[in-house]
């Protein structure tokens, strides 16, 4: 009997000794980009205790795609017409390419929402709100304000604010955080989305510079900000994002008059084909 449960013992450990060593011998002969992970995927995420001073690409975007799913779960509901929201991500993808993070893999996402509003969390996850969207007057307006959101997300302002809110509620130690937290502390950042005055307007040079280079007509982003500004009633695009006047003033000394209008972007009529589902 003691026999027969040793064979049997034996048989079984050599069963798992195999799986583990094909398993590790498959990662270390595929090609990494087809795989998509790396050997520490494999450990359980509650032992990966993250830096937030040293966080990767990948693990940003893992985490951003996990807040994501939580938004869309309980709190936002996409606008999901093809035409509006390939020609968003068009924008957007055309203002990443000429970024310092044109290697983050970016998603431009529209969401069903009369509100005058656009945020982004963490990972290159970017949303425009339809109302946004429909206020604004022309392309380079919608493509200042993607840009200002990318500018977020270049300057890593949502990390800031999760390594702020991880040092407030005490879950910030010298060994990182459990990435598990961070998805919540993330998931609250994007919901109650605070903003420093310097975050604005760290952005806003940040999304001026893109929409520069990438051929946009730059008094586009001015001038949405400035007719938000003169309507009757404040947006909640305005009341998330403040020093509104100030970041206008700002703006415009950075704008050479002579050449405000040059670029692409200020077709009112190409713009209104491209939303018309909308209208």
């Amino acid at each position: 009997m003691v026999s027969r449960f040793r064979h049997t013992l034996k048989r079984h450990v050599s069963y798992i000794a195999l799986s583990v060593f094909a398993a590790v011998g498959v990662w270390t002969t595929a090609n990494p980009a087809v795989l998509g992970f790396s050997i520490w995927d494999l450990i359980p995420s509650a032992v990966q205790l993250i830096q937030l001073s040293t966080m990767s690409d990948s693990q940003e975007v893992a985490i951003g795609e996990q807040i994501n799913d939580r938004l869309l779960d309980h709190d936002i509901t996409l606008y999901n017409n093809r035409q509006v929201t390939e020609y968003v991500d068009r924008i957007g993808q055309r203002l990443v390419r000429v970024s310092d993070r044109s290697d983050l893999p970016f998603t431009f996402q529209v969401v069903r929402d009369d509100n005058i509003n656009a945020f982004a969390t963490l990972g290159g996850f970017v949303y425009i709100n339809t109302g946004l969207i429909r206020q604004a007057d022309n392309e380079a307006e919608l493509a200042g304000v993607i840009a200002h959101e990318i500018g977020h997300i270049v300057e890593r302002h949502v990390i800031d604010n999760m390594k702020q809110a991880a040092i407030a509620q005490g879950v910030l130690d010298a060994a990182g955080v459990d990435p598990n937290l961070l998805v919540q502390i993330g998931y609250e950042l994007a919901l109650n989305r605070p903003r420093s005055r310097r975050a604005e307007y760290e952005a806003d040079e940040v999304g001026l510079s893109l929409i520069q280079t990438a051929g946009y007509a730059p008094a586009g982003m001015v001038n949405f900000y400035h007719n938000l500004t003169s309507g009757p009633s404040i947006p909640e695009f305005l009341s998330t994002h403040p020093d509104t006047e100030d970041r206008i003033v700002r703006l415009r000394e950075r704008l050479d008059p002579a050449t405000a209008t040059q670029g692409d972007g200020l077709d009112e009529g190409y713009y209104r084909r491209q939303i018309q589902p909308l209208l």
